[in-house]
């Protein structure tokens, strides 16, 4: 079997990107622990890891895990540039990239090999490229999925590079412990230990039928189909969002309504302007919360006609958490809040409608009303100011006149919640 050819996918990820780079940009920060972030860690750096530091943790456990921790601000306008210039990288080996995440991201070279040699000498010169150019360490794994080359990264890590033989990958994957196989977060791996399921190959040999019985008809197939290495997605340049969400995480036990209304108030000026910006409007909305616990639960309203209006993103907010938070809390705190709209629309032009949440709403905010137009007009002159100005140029008194601003900023909600929890629609 010729190698280069059937293990043509590559799966590249930045080693602690945002920790990286503070220690890249600060010498001083070199060798030490880090953690990036306000009342939440965003990330940390592979020396404050060893001490059980952990993306999504309160930084006061985090402090009472490692004393010595420094914690720095991050910006993420610098994180944005420099992820840029990492793939552009990628890019000038093949064009055949779908970036994932801020850190990480999916390559077919089969099409490079005959300029640039095997798909293992291809990600050993991406790794040479973005050390040299850009002081920052990332790690690749080689395979022939696109599952089996993301496992390849992870057991690289930190800094490595794991080149996956198609003749042994089943050796290898089954092997492994389950926890590596996307999907399977702490909830899923406890039910899988019920079973006596430890590792993959476990896993694999399990009868499909009884891990649907346990797990259920989707995640069942789902599982036992990746344990054999059957993932036939390609790589995808383009993906069109299915929606567009924003999160952000408290840092804190927060019981106040008052402050749960304001950050539902950034997230619909969030989720409003890149919807606009994309052109497009949706009629789902859902509010996602997480308690305190960690346990987290969604709840959704489908509207009559779709929308992209900041004010009407938060009057459906506002009306999810006031009616399900009280409903399901027990008298847990919300430890995180997130807003997203999907059932897109393409929408060329500025949304007028402020649909109605509850029947017994005024009719002012019904779709042509003077407060809809004026909502709209407001929008429109926001958005004009950002663009020409920056995006903290100005903002609705409800998203900026708040003592009590969530500790994590909304441009990093996505990285405060723990990997399997993460939406990939975006």
């Amino acid at each position: 079997m010729d190698a280069r050819r059937s293990a043509p996918i590559l799966h590249v990820d930045l080693d602690a990107f945002y920790a990286s780079v503070e220690q890249m940009r600060r010498p001083e920060l070199r060798g030490k622990p880090i953690a990036v972030g306000g009342g939440v860690v965003l990330a940390a750096s592979y020396e404050a890891r060893r001490f059980g530091v952990r993306s999504a943790m309160p930084l006061g456990e985090a402090r009472r895990r490692c004393p010595r921790l420094i914690v720095v601000d991050g910006s993420f306008a610098d994180y944005v540039g420099l992820s840029d210039r990492v793939f552009d990288i990628c890019r000038s080996y093949t064009p055949l990239v779908e970036q994932t995440s801020i850190d990480e991201a999916f390559l077919d070279v089969s099409g490079a090999i005959h300029l640039f040699g095997a798909p293992a000498t291809i990600a050993a010169r991406i790794r040479r490229d973005v050390q040299g150019q850009l002081g920052l360490a990332i790690s690749a794994g080689v395979a022939r999925t696109r599952f089996l080359a993301k496992i390849g990264s992870r057991v690289a890590k930190p800094n490595g590079l794991v080149v996956i033989d198609p003749d042994t990958e089943l050796e290898f994957l089954h092997a492994l412990p389950v926890e590596l196989i996307w999907g399977v977060g702490p909830v899923t791996a406890a039910k899988l230990a019920e079973l006596g399921i430890v590792t993959v190959g476990e896993l694999a040999n399990t009868s499909e039928t009884s891990l649907t019985a346990r797990l259920g008809r989707g995640a069942g197939r789902h599982l036992h189909a990746l344990a054999w290495n059957r993932d036939p997605r390609p790589v995808v340049t383009k993906r069109r969002a299915g929606s567009v969400g924003a999160q952000s995480a408290f840092g804190r036990d927060e019981r106040d309504p008052a402050v749960h209304r304001r950050v539902l108030a950034r997230l619909a000026d969030r989720v409003g302007a890149r919807l606009r910006k994309k052109q497009r409007a949706g009629r789902t909305i859902t509010l996602r919360v997480r308690f305190s616990d960690l346990q987290a639960i969604t709840r959704a309203t489908t509207l009559g006609a779709a929308t992209a209006s900041t004010e009407a993103l938060y009057r459906v907010g506002v009306h999810l958490a006031e009616t399900e938070i009280p409903a399901a809390s027990a008298g847990r705190g919300v430890g995180l809040l997130g807003l997203r709209v999907s059932n897109l629309v393409r929408s060329p032009h500025l949304q007028l409608e402020l649909p109605l949440v509850d029947p017994h709403h005024d009719r002012a905010d019904r779709s042509g009303s003077e407060r809809a137009l004026a909502s709209a007009r407001l929008d429109h002159a926001i958005d004009g100011l950002r663009t020409r100005f920056g995006k903290e140029t100005v903002g609705r008194a409800s998203t900026l006149l708040d003592p009590r601003r969530p500790s994590t900023p909304i441009e990093f909600g996505d990285l405060a919640i723990p990997v399997e929890e993460r939406h990939d629609d975006e």
